[in-house]
């Protein structure tokens, strides 16, 4: 569950109240890729209580099937509180002491339609503790036989990891598995470099560590063989995809709106590449198409109830010159 202040522009201490909403980078990922148009089920867990029912009946009204959310009694649904002071200061508070989210089991996992599944989305945070990480490997490994696509994406929230080095242990542990990994370059490079401990803690990449992490994704692909692209999300400057069959990289831009909320733009982002990308097109395509839906996003307020469907995405690309 999400809280977000009503007040934009507040300092935290002088909210003085807040909109319910559902959240969580995956749940993000289901309710935009359903408002665009697509059959989704969300693979999580929430607590036998009011918060609980809240979410899964905002799941329903989304479109989103909840026949795979499990109740976990004694245990609580995850809780974000976010303030918004744009441009670029969104403080957030997770309550996420013993969620029952990470509390998913490898029984639960083997119970997800994988074989009639098109993409099976996966989060980096699903790793970081509890049998959850067991159910997101088992999850990862049971698709193998199946015709699905596995995303990744890396969703690096730095206060659920124990140590800075575990982020990068765990999430390579999936990259045998992986077709598609999706994230920005802090979190690549947090996944990648032999010390994370700077970057997860807030500090920007200098060029040198730029230069590193290009080289880094280009070598993914003679490490993991079954990995075909990496999606580079570069804030302003758009995203860059890393492909296996190509040896350059493409560059597509991003758009440029008035800034309300960051909070769900790359959860918006990746609904809407999942989208483009079941329907067919090509990665450049995408690539915009999911820029358009971050970008809308950003210029809103809230998260999964900003997230937009279909015609607003083809209305705003209309728009653009």
């Amino acid at each position: 569950m999400d809280l977000f202040s009503e007040q934009i522009g507040a300092e935290f201490h002088e909210i003085q109240s807040f909109s319910s909403s559902v959240g969580g980078s995956p749940t993000n990922i289901a309710i935009g890729s359903s408002r665009l148009g697509l059959t989704v089920a969300a693979f999580t867990a929430v607590g036998d209580d009011a918060v609980g029912r809240f979410v899964c009946r905002y799941l329903e009204k989304e479109g989103v099937d909840t026949s795979y959310v499990s109740t976990k009694a004694s245990k609580r649904t995850g809780l974000a509180v976010l303030g918004i002071q744009p441009p670029d200061r969104f403080p957030l508070v997770f309550y996420r002491e013993d969620p029952a989210d990470i509390h998913l089991t490898i029984d639960e996992a083997q119970k997800l339609p994988l074989d009639s599944c098109r993409i099976l989305l996966l989060s980096g945070t699903a790793l970081s503790r509890g049998s959850c990480r067991d159910a997101t490997l088992f999850a990862a490994e049971k698709c193998q036989p199946f015709p699905v696509q596995i995303y990744h994406d890396l969703d690096l929230r730095p206060d659920q990891w124990n140590t800075a080095e575990a982020y990068g242990i765990w999430q390579r542990r999936l990259f045998p598995f992986l077709q598609v990994i999706i994230g920005t370059e802090e979190e690549f490079y947090a996944a990648l470099a032999p010390d994370p401990v700077p970057v997860m803690t807030g500090e920007p990449l200098e060029p040198d560590q730029l230069n590193d992490l290009t080289d880094w994704l280009q070598r993914l692909f003679q490490q993991y063989p079954t990995l075909q692209t990496l999606v580079l999300k570069r804030g302003a400057k758009g995203v860059s995809i890393f492909s296996q069959e190509n040896k350059h990289i493409m560059h597509v831009a991003g758009f440029s709106v008035q800034l309300v909320n960051t909070v769900g733009a790359g959860d918006a982002f990746a609904s809407g590449l999942i989208q483009q990308r079941i329907h067919g097109k090509d990665w450049a395509t995408a690539a915009r198409f999911a820029n358009a839906c971050g970008a809308l996003v950003v210029s809103r307020h809230g998260c999964a109830a900003a997230m937009p469907d279909l015609s607003e995405v083809l209305s705003f690309l209309q728009n653009q010159t």
